[in-house]
């Protein structure tokens, strides 16, 4: 792909959607970041509904993040956040004990939402072909079920065709017309099949739209306007709910370490206590179907009294809060099958929470979502055309996104509250990993392998070697119920 007058729009300036830019600023002449929200640094932005809870970067995401933005980590840490090595510089605990404490080669970077995106929305900005417009809703896309060649942006309270400058690479006025737009690719889009499509309306053109808008997209109604495909859908209701309150920190607990982190258990419930910037505890609580914690101030803490480990609750107990408990609620993972459509429209891609939406349990969204990215890196890198970049991104893609998926989907599908599919091979697998959680408790070897598996550095056949199965075997059987850490 030549760099030679290419103009490309990203459509969301979360992660996935800076990750994007970043990549594209390599291949690109002019990238145009599309922003609904507006925020200042530091700041939680209105449409990031987990915005305000507990983040975990996985460090196969940090790595990515490092190849992008060299000194990242360092970057954030100036500004605040916080690393441990994961298994030694915090604790994690399954069924109700610590899994045991040796080195891993892993990093957490601990931090909250809003650090992160603002580092990376910095250096993703500072890029001199990169402009970020906020206050820009995108209403649809433009072009046809073969290319899209645009997006068109709402009027009401963003820009107008007339009296406001366009962005860079924007082709304003005139050219917002039904009879341009159709020239340019077509029969026209609008934002869904209930909304009409509004001719006054801007259409910013491009020659690649990347649609990173998270879970909130609309891209199935766009393309059922455009006349194009839509993905099928899985889909796999936890109903999860989170609420999270902030504490100042207090030295001396947890030993030091910086954070805790409690898997749910067979209840459902589960939590964590991370150590962020400006000197404060995160601390988020979590139930699975339906069990949720409570919002409530007087309620927080006996929720937090209920898990399987002690750690939350010894914090919430010992320090003082920081404002009024806040709840989130996630019901679907949600994944959209672009990979099995027998054509996809060329000039469009779909990353992100907008392909893939996981379970934010087990934090993998941002990690994904960089993945994805590296592997549009790979593909531009290929100088592919624009007509064969999504069929081969989606194709490369799925292998990352698969994993993830899995992973979480065998994890929720655990609970037996969560409704799904459960085949012998999920039964077995679930059975297996189980032993392998039970032996992380006692064996270092096994704790090391489990931990870079759930961070995405190794695949899940790791877990599956055969000196490593049989220290799973010899050490995972039985109840949970071996001498816990020390604590």
């Amino acid at each position: 792909m030549s760099r030679d007058d290419r103009h490309a729009i990203v459509i969301g300036a979360g992660i996935a959607g800076l990750l994007t830019a970043r990549v594209l600023a390599e291949f690109c002449t002019r990238v145009t970041i599309l922003e609904r929200d507006t925020a200042d640094a530091g700041t939680v932005r209105r449409g990031v509904g987990q915005g305000r809870h507990l983040h975990g970067l996985l460090d196969r995401g940090r790595a990515v993040l490092e190849d992008l933005y060299p000194g990242c980590t360092a970057e954030l840490v100036a500004a605040g956040a916080h690393t441990a090595e994961v298994l030694v510089g915090t604790r994690w605990y399954i069924g109700g004990l610590r899994v045991m404490p040796t080195a891993t080669g892993l990093t957490s970077v601990i931090a909250t939402r809003p650090l992160l995106e603002s580092v990376l929305r910095r250096r993703t900005v500072a890029l001199s072909n990169v402009e970020l417009r906020e206050g820009i809703t995108v209403r649809g896309l433009t072009g046809n079920g073969e290319r899209i060649t645009g997006v068109r942006v709402a009027s009401d309270g963003g820009p107008r065709p007339d009296g406001v400058p366009a962005m860079a690479g924007a082709d304003l006025g005139g050219e917002a017309t039904d009879e341009a737009a159709t020239s340019a690719g077509g029969r026209e889009c609008c934002a869904g099949a209930e909304t009409a499509a509004v001719p006054e309306d801007p259409v910013l053109h491009a020659d690649l739209v990347v649609d990173a808008s998270g879970r909130g997209s609309r891209i199935c109604e766009w393309l059922r306007a455009c006349g194009a495909p839509v993905p099928g859908e899985e889909r796999l209701a936890v109903d999860l709910g989170y609420v999270s309150r902030y504490y100042r920190h207090r030295e001396g607990l947890l030993d030091g370490q910086r954070s805790a982190i409690v898997s749910t258990g067979a209840d459902g419930r589960g939590g964590g206590a991370v150590h962020v910037e400006g000197d404060r505890w995160l601390v988020t609580l979590a139930g699975m179907a339906g069990d949720h914690p409570p919002a409530d101030a007087a309620s927080f803490g006996a929720y937090a009294a209920t898990l399987s480990a002690p750690d939350i609750h010894d914090i919430v107990s010992a320090t003082v809060p920081l404002g009024d408990p806040v709840p989130f609620r996630f019901r679907s993972s949600v994944r959209r099958r672009f990979d099995r459509l027998p054509a996809v429209p060329a000039a469009l891609i779909v990353l992100g929470d907008a392909q893939c939406a996981f379970n934010p349990l087990y934090a993998q969204g941002m990690t994904v979502a960089a993945l994805q990215a590296a592997v549009l890196r790979e593909c531009l890198r290929l100088d592919l055309s624009l007509d064969e970049l999504p069929a081969r991104f989606y194709a490369t893609a799925d292998a990352p996104t698969t994993t993830a998926w899995q992973l979480a989907a065998s994890s929720d599908l655990r609970h037996p509250a969560v409704t799904g599919r459960r085949g012998l091979r999920t039964r077995l697998a679930n059975a297996y990993v189980a032993q392998a959680q039970r032996a992380a408790h006692r064996d270092p070897l096994v704790a090391r392998t489990f931990m870079r598996v759930a961070h995405l550095v190794e695949p899940p056949a790791a877990l599956l070697q055969p000196a490593l199965a049989a220290r799973i075997l010899l050490r995972g059987n039985g109840a949970a119920s071996v001498e816990p850490v020390d604590r």
